[in-house]
């Protein structure tokens, strides 16, 4: 890799550039965008799970004090298939007039069964949600090898059951958009993590050409994989500011937020797994069950959903057998979720080979290091247990004395990162100071900060002599913010650039080498119009896979089923570390969203009225300061491998590490997650005898399920290796 060996910028801790005007208020998210006359929109939703909607009379909410536009989201009749998807939505002069309002829309409907869990969606007998259309999607199973001779030869087998909740996506910031027209003009303040995806499907959306369509995002307070398209949201706040003929801003509150922009998809795993005496995997099998909601990505235009994650996960034994299955309920949609796929997928095949190394009498991180295909991934064991005291702290399952019982896991994470497809600009003027522009938005990450560091590095400048310019479809072309590949795309664009940039400078000074000493000197031959330089993005300066594994160390109290989560330690490859600081606090925010979602995290619905129970902050639990473990992150610096996003992977193995760990401190394993108090207190029999009654109960309707998988004939199943990546 052609990266500078001996830096000033590259791989030491950078403060973000923007912090400033986050922390003094100065930074304008979209929510803080108030052109002259803007209008509060707000969006009438379905109060039915199930319904066909006949017709819409918007007349009286239209003739309301202060309201400006009304609007359907859809013509003629139609069905809604949750509770809160969109009817209409309308503007006006103030949100209490808008509120008012939306109580005076009609809607003549006809309410359907519905059905809002999976273990009931599979059902012979249960609703369907779309009609015509089985709930449960059939077909046979995909195997490689002889997987019956395979665990028949097996010295020791292991079979878990495993279910993990439906993740809500609950940024800092809710989704929005502020949209003004001139003209056929349109210009968009969009919090979104594609500001070019998100101009396009605009443009499709509203019938007009791209350039008509300008999209500006300043400042965004996270998407995790929720915003890479304007949303129904989006396109409705876009049609209010046409019929209004003043600017609209729709942002959408918590209410929504838990409802309508979509999920983690739940997963229900039967896993079995088998081994030779020496540890070695030779058999696999899993059928798992999961919703995406109604439907797939129908939010995202074409992102990632669905039911289906890599499997087997990571480890690669001879003979498999996978079958999944998408349940589809009346509930909203799943999306793309920070690494899709991979957390889930991590939490069944974590726990199956932990299991399995019980049975064996074998070290977790032994049976690891026998079996992972990825070299990386075992120095980072190696690594890692030496760090954490692995021989010290870990103890044969149950060991742990005392009411309140110590434990320790570890799992490992996948993901295939890299990046392409960026374009950025150099503007040099005459005084020494520099402007890179880029299109790329900054979700909370720090790209800013990115580009300024890359920039001053391969320029030789201090920062202070080089301004960021980012967010704005007007800017050169940059792709979506995910699958950890922004850093990956950006870096080597700008790197690119500024090598054309002192090209052009040599030409245009005569020196050897403009930057340095000499740099004044050189820009001082510009003149009066800057110069200006291209680049994009550039072959060998990025790579893809990022490994990680992560160590896990926790309190349980078997009195109150109390989990607390003492450490956490990050063992992550991220080839060339461009900003440590940023890189870190991307690294804790991962681990802050595993620990969420082993420990907290769960959408709530209730099967009489299709209601989410918890959509809001104030009772969809998330981990918040006193949840904290102390996290270590040890950062294994390749430079040599280029640049490598992280944002995905460092999420992966948290929860599995936690689950394992609490399996470990108990000697009986919590099959669910979130592993909640009393989750935990049923796993030990310390339940009441009706509690008891409605586990078991729970425990034959899985069963069930899987033997619905089992049975089921013909296709298409989805690929069980779908998001899966060479690397894995």
């Amino acid at each position: 890799m052609p990266w500078p060996k001996a830096t000033r910028y590259l791989g030491k801790e950078t403060p973000r550039v923007d912090g400033p005007a986050k922390v003094t208020g100065r930074a304008k998210f979209t929510s803080d965008v108030a052109p002259a006359g803007v209008l509060h929109g707000a969006i009438f939703r379905s109060k039915w799970a199930a319904a066909r909607v006949k017709s819409v009379n918007l007349e009286k909410a239209k003739a309301a004090p202060g309201i400006k536009a009304a609007i359907l989201a859809h013509e003629g009749e139609f069905d809604v298939r949750y509770y809160g998807d969109e009817i209409a939505a309308i503007a006006g002069t103030s949100k209490q007039a808008v509120l008012d309002a939306l109580a005076l829309i009609e809607v003549s409907a006809e309410p359907k069964d519905f059905v809002v869990k999976e273990l009931d969606a599979v059902k012979t007998d249960s609703p369907r949600v779309a009609a015509g259309n089985a709930n449960l999607t059939e077909g046979a199973a995909k195997a490689t090898g002889d997987v019956e001779a395979a665990f028949a030869a097996a010295t020791a087998i292991a079979e878990t059951t495993v279910s993990t909740p439906t993740q809500v996506h609950h940024p800092m910031e809710s989704h929005g958009h502020t949209v003004q027209w001139d003209g056929d003009e349109m210009t968009a303040w969009s919090s979104t993590q594609g500001v070019f995806a998100c101009r396009d499907i605009f443009a499709k959306s509203m019938n007009v050409a791209q350039n008509k369509v300008h999209v500006i995002c300043e400042h965004m307070g996270g998407g995790f994989g929720s915003k890479f398209s304007p949303g129904v949201e989006g396109a409705l706040c876009a049609r209010l500011a046409q019929a209004a003929g003043v600017p609209v801003k729709l942002m959408l509150t918590r209410f929504e937020q838990g409802l309508a922009v979509g999920n983690r998809p739940s997963s229900f795993q039967k896993l079995k797994l088998g081994a030779a005496s020496d540890g070695t995997l030779t058999a696999f099998e899993i059928y798992s069950i999961g919703t995406p909601g109604y439907s797939s990505g129908a939010n995202q235009g074409g992102g990632s959903g669905g039911a289906s994650f890599p499997a087997p996960y990571i480890y690669k034994p001879a003979a498999t057998r996978v079958k999944q299955g998408s349940v589809a309920v009346n509930a909203g949609q799943s999306c793309a979720f920070r690494a899709p796929g991979h957390p889930t997928a991590s939490a069944g095949m974590e726990a199956v080979l932990d299991d399995l190394a019980a049975k064996l009498g074998m070290d977790p991180v032994e049976i690891r290091l026998k079996n992972d295909p990825n070299e990386i991934r075992r120095r980072e064991y190696v690594i890692g247990a030496e760090k954490f005291g692995w021989k010290e702290k870990f103890k044969k399952p149950g060991a742990s004395t005392g009411p309140v019982k110590m434990g320790v896991g570890c799992a490992g994470a996948a993901w295939m990162s890299g990046g392409r497809g960026t374009q950025a600009e150099i503007q040099v003027n005459a005084d020494g100071t520099v402007e890179v522009r880029v299109g790329t938005q900054d979700l909370g990450t720090g790209s800013r900060t990115v580009v300024q560091v890359v920039a001053a590095e391969l320029l030789g400048l201090d920062r202070d002599r080089i301004t960021a310019h980012i967010g704005d479809s007007r800017l050169p072309p940059s792709g979506s913010s995910g699958g950890s590949a922004t850093t990956a795309s950006v870096s080597p664009a700008i790197f690119d650039a500024c090598e054309n940039v002192i090209a052009e400078l040599k030409k245009l000074s005569g020196l050897d080498d403009p930057r340095g000493a000499n740099w004044k000197v050189a820009c001082a031959m510009i003149g009066a119009a800057p110069l200006q330089v291209r680049g994009k993005w550039r072959e060998g300066l990025s790579t893809g896979g990022a490994g990680g594994v992560q160590f896990a160390e926790v309190a349980v109290d078997t009195e109150t089923g109390f989990v607390a989560v003492k450490k956490i330690l990050v063992v992550q490859d991220c080839g060339l570390v461009v900003n440590r600081l940023t890189c870190e606090s991307q690294i804790n925010g991962g681990v802050i969203g595993g620990l969420g979602y082993a420990l907290y995290e769960q959408r709530v619905m209730d099967a009489r009225t299709g209601f989410v129970l918890n959509p809001t902050l104030e009772n969809y639990k998330m981990p918040g300061a006193a949840d904290m473990p102390d996290i270590e992150i040890l950062l294994i610096d390749m430079p040599e491998r280029g640049v490598i996003g992280v944002g995905e992977p460092c999420t992966v193995p948290t929860a599995s590490a936690i689950a394992n760990a609490v399996a470990n401190a108990l000697g009986v394993r919590v099959p669910d997650l979130p592993i909640t108090p009393d989750r935990v207190l049923a796993a030990l029999g310390k339940v009441p005898k009706e509690t008891a009654t409605t586990m078991a109960e729970r425990s034959r309707e899985v069963e069930s399920a899987f033997a619905s998988v089992a049975a089921a004939p013909g296709a298409p199943w989805v690929d069980g290796n779908s998001g899966c990546h060479p690397y894995t």
